[in-house]
């Protein structure tokens, strides 16, 4: 079969690679969709994995071969999955925290997303694969996985009706969040972010508010939305530290922060820390979804709840994954979402 396999930075081959091999509890899948993920960037570009491996989890596919034990599925089923498994069991996922769980970075698939044939595991099978209906195109499905994760962070932020939410960043993750927010309840949106193509996109999804923080005063302009009150919830979906002491200042009272991006340079920020005993207000992370985002995240897409469409801006053969990955890491180019094809 072909894969695109990460060798090192610049270094990406379209090459053959073995079949896996599925077990009893074990389904085949072959790829129809497959987005391109901002951690598969960084991942990619910041050499953070030891190559050869296979990059890519935002998977819709078609069954083709199910495992002896296996009767949730079946040969044709289109279906979506997620790429980490908790145990469900342990001090944290009895918490509620799964993403925290031994197990979850471990599990895998195999050998990744970006491969014309991908086996789930048994505990992939059984806790994170979902059927969709032919309604939803593969393209479409491959949104699954990443608005599940929006939701899994938006849950954190206690939107209620009502209330006012800026969503720092506006690349896919920003945009889904945004418009959940406003899906969720929240009356007033604001995205901020540096690029002109995502805050136009951002206005044309139905934001309310789209800031240039190089060309307005960020502060000034929340203070003037908000009638000097704040925004009950900031959501950071920008790799950019100095964003959380902005966020905390742009806090109303009682108000949240949730970051939803890694801090992984010159993550050492000074905030107001009066603010937490004086204000209520809280700092939340979130990272990676649970098995319970993916079928609230299958019926969004399906009863068009928030606009996916026009946030695909690009279709890439898998062939030219290395060109995807160029293409939409350059913040000169009118990008948002890529998502990658097998070759016709």
């Amino acid at each position: 079969m072909k894969a695109s396999v990460y060798y090192s930075k610049n270094d990406i081959r379209y090459e053959d690679v073995p079949v896996p091999e599925i077990g009893d509890g074990d389904i085949l899948l072959k790829m129809k969709s497959c987005g391109l993920c901002g951690t598969d960037i960084h991942k990619a570009q910041s050499q953070t994995v030891t190559g050869p491996v296979v990059l890519g989890h935002e998977i819709s596919a078609e069954v083709v071969k199910v495992g002896r034990s296996v009767t949730k599925f079946r040969t044709g089923d289109r279906v979506v999955t997620a790429i980490h498994v908790p145990c469900y069991s342990c001090h944290y996922c009895n918490r509620g925290h799964f993403t925290m769980c031994e197990q979850f970075k471990p599990t895998n698939i195999e050998p990744g997303g970006f491969a014309e044939f991908i086996r789930l595991p048994e505990l992939h099978v059984k806790h994170l694969t979902h059927k969709i209906p032919e309604n939803i195109s593969w393209e479409k499905a491959a949104m699954v996985e990443p608005i599940g994760c929006c939701m899994h962070g938006l849950k954190q932020a206690a939107i209620t009706p009502g209330c006012s939410v800026l969503v720092m960043g506006s690349g896919t993750i920003g945009l889904l969040s945004a418009q959940l927010a406003a899906m969720m309840g929240a009356s007033n949106v604001i995205v901020s972010d540096l690029s002109p193509f995502k805050l136009n996109l951002a206005l044309s999804l139905g934001i309310n508010h789209a800031i240039n923080p190089a060309e307005e005063n960020l502060e000034s302009r929340i203070s003037e939305i908000t009638e000097r009150l704040g925004v009950d919830v900031v959501l950071i979906a920008a790799g950019v530290p100095s964003l959380l002491p902005q966020a905390i200042n742009l806090l109303r009272r009682g108000g949240r922060v949730v970051v939803f991006s890694p801090f992984d340079h010159n993550n050492i920020v000074s905030i107001d820390a009066a603010r937490f005993f004086r204000d209520e207000i809280s700092v939340i992370g979130t990272y990676s979804l649970s098995s319970y985002e993916i079928p609230e995240a299958i019926e969004i897409i399906k009863n068009n709840r928030i606009n996916v469409d026009d946030m695909i801006t690009h279709v890439y053969p898998l062939s030219l994954l290395d060109e995807a990955i160029e293409f939409a890491s350059n913040p000169t180019n009118d990008v948002l979402k890529v998502i990658i094809q097998m070759d016709e």
